[in-house]
């Protein structure tokens, strides 16, 4: 079985490699090409030009390199037709990933996988339609995914999130990381206002408003905040009148970051996949976010779901109090931190629920991806 597979950002690095270590365990004579990360090349994968050139995908990014994106597409789309594999796996990255399973689809009948679904049940459900042109069959990390995919015309199988298999921080290193960082007994809050820098700039400054408050009502509270390199300086700067200075550290730390995930008693942050992570750790959350104002009035209008929370929407409860928009103000936001310190209890049915049916204590993800794939050539190959 030979496999040309795709992958543009770390992410899809991640759920890559685990895929093909997934795909190697089922069939051991398995032979991969494609464009890759370390993990995927680690797993065997020998890319055909870096990775990095394809994940500059932020809108300034795309036009100022719009001309060697171009051309990168039509090159991967010809060399996947001229070496004609097995199948055609493009994980995330649609801007990338589905021109060129355009362009494929153009000029052969190799059958095309997509790993991970368009948002298509949030907003914009009119990508499904238009992804069913030249994509075969999907592979779903939420497991109400695949009905709006199947609905379209594709092939769709949930395989589980990669977040259940991620390694958590056990009690010691928890106790460890309080010990070390002299918090000892005291509450604890996680404090996240996002990886990028216009979130950051964003979130911050409510953040901190939002919690002049809670350290009023609580002057005990301690507060962590996991910083990316690209924005340490930012958040150290945005946290200077901050009415409790909290402790940063560097997310690229894995180990520390876990540490403090285990750590915290309640968490803060933006919004996005991060929930999920802090739901594997155990930590109960209150989710916040704004936009600017034009983002704002036209993805309100398109919003199909009254929460954007991935907890809340797996879990088909709203037990995570989400601030969002125009609700993104710190006196609602510190209401809702305090009645969470309170009683913290409340998210854990919910938090250990989507755990669940995200796939912990089942089968590896990697190997629910491999095993669809592998079904799904097999049921087309029966169906021609």
């Amino acid at each position: 079985m030979r496999v040309f597979i795709i992958a543009g950002e770390p992410s899809g690095d991640k759920l890559g490699a685990a895929l093909m270590d997934g795909l190697r365990e089922l069939m051991p004579d398995v032979q991969f090409d494609g464009i890759g990360g370390a993990r995927m090349i680690e797993a065997g994968l020998s890319s055909r030009f870096p990775m990095e050139e394809i994940s500059i995908m932020g809108i300034s990014e795309i036009l100022s390199q719009y001309r060697h994106l171009k051309r990168r597409i039509s090159e991967t789309a010809d060399q996947i037709v001229d070496t004609s594999p097995d199948v055609l796996i493009t994980i995330d990255l649609p801007e990338f990933s589905l021109r060129v399973a355009k362009l494929v689809k153009e000029k052969s009948q190799i059958p095309c996988v997509h790993y991970v679904a368009p948002t298509v049940w949030a907003w914009r459900a009119g990508r499904a339609a238009k992804m069913a042109r030249h994509i075969d069959h999907v592979l779903a990390l939420f497991p109400f995914e695949p009905p709006y995919m199947e609905a379209a015309g594709m092939r769709c199988d949930f395989v589980g999130h990669p977040v259940v298999t991620d390694v958590q921080a056990s009690e010691e290193d928890a106790k460890a990381f309080r010990t070390e960082h002299g918090i000892g007994d005291a509450p604890l809050a996680l404090i996240l206002p996002g990886s990028r820098r216009g979130e950051v700039s964003r979130l911050a400054p409510i953040f901190g408003d939002a919690l002049a408050p809670v350290v009023k009502a609580r002057p005990d509270l301690r507060m962590v905040i996991p910083a990316a390199a690209p924005v340490e300086e930012l958040v150290r700067e945005a946290v200077k009148d901050w009415p409790v200075q909290p402790l940063v550290i560097r997310s690229e730390d894995k180990a520390l970051k876990r540490a403090a995930f285990k750590a915290a008693d309640v968490a803060l942050a933006a919004s996005g996949t991060v929930s999920l992570e802090l739901a594997a750790a155990g930590t109960p959350m209150v989710i916040a976010y704004d936009m600017n104002w034009l983002s704002r009035q036209i993805i309100g209008r398109m919003l199909k779901v009254d929460t954007v929370t991935l907890v809340n929407l797996v879990s088909e409860t709203r037990a995570v109090p989400e601030f969002i928009g125009a609700d993104c103000v710190p006196e609602r936001i510190a209401d809702g931190l305090l009645d969470l310190i309170k009683d913290p209890s409340k998210q854990s049915d919910a938090m250990a629920l989507t755990m669940q049916r995200l796939g912990q204590g089942g089968e590896a993800p990697g190997l629910r991806a491999a095993r669809a794939v592998i079904d799904g050539l097999s049921a087309g190959r029966t169906q021609h």
